[in-house]
């Protein structure tokens, strides 16, 4: 038996459902009311899963929609640094149009090279994968097999993604699509990662799945 990753965006939040950006503990919102019925939607669809162990960025996002399931198997949540999102130092709760506006040179740097350009302020994303593969060695380290959930961010989660199959850290943004509440599992072996899924939603009802999601 191999070990699986399960790597699960957040649910809902204002902020994802507009677009704007935030990625501190100073700029965390907590999931809308949308974003509670997915997270207790993923925790009714995998609550038979047999998990090892639950990792979860320490944004409260992340910590909510993680929330339902834990409760449920009385798991107790890994809050791990390494998996919260990027921050965005001086864009933190900007739309990105208002970027584009305010500071269209760096914003454009910023696009055509996330991995080794950053926000005014912010992280790279070449410091995101330091981080939150580090992560991934601990996980490797302790299980051999079994299954393994990791809530995180959509920026993380995508720039994780890349590490794994060897993309460009830099093409992160424009790689992987990454819907609120999407479900990408990784089979990690002898033989490398083999990826069963990315993004998946079958989990919530069509009415969530058809909100708006950035």
């Amino acid at each position: 038996m191999a070990l699986k990753l399960y790597f699960l965006r957040h649910a809902q939040t204002a902020y994802s459902a507009t677009g704007g950006y935030c990625g501190t503990p100073e700029n965390d919102p907590g999931l809308t009311p949308e974003g509670v019925l997915m997270a207790k939607e993923f925790a009714e669809a995998y609550a038979q899963h047999p998990w090892q162990a639950v990792y979860v960025s320490p944004l409260q996002r992340a910590r909510q929609t993680a929330k339902p399931l834990c409760d449920r198997l009385g798991i107790e949540m890994q809050i791990r640094p390494g998996l919260r999102e990027v921050a965005y130092g001086e864009w933190e709760g900007l739309h990105p149009d208002e970027v584009y506006q305010r500071d269209h040179d760096l914003y454009m740097q910023w696009l055509t090279d996330p991995a080794w350009n950053s926000p005014p302020g912010g992280e790279r994303g070449i410091d995101i994968a330091r981080r939150s593969t580090r992560v991934l060695e601990e996980i490797e380290d302790r299980f051999e097999d079994g299954n393994v959930l990791l809530v995180s961010h959509k920026a993380t989660i995508r720039i994780l993604l890349c590490c794994l199959l060897g993309i460009d850290v830099g093409r992160y943004r424009d790689r992987f699509a990454m819907p609120v509440t999407g479900l990408s599992v990784v089979e990690l072996s002898s033989r490398g990662p083999l990826f069963h899924c990315i993004a998946e939603r079958s989990h919530l009802s069509p009415y969530l799945r058809s909100l708006p999601s950035t």
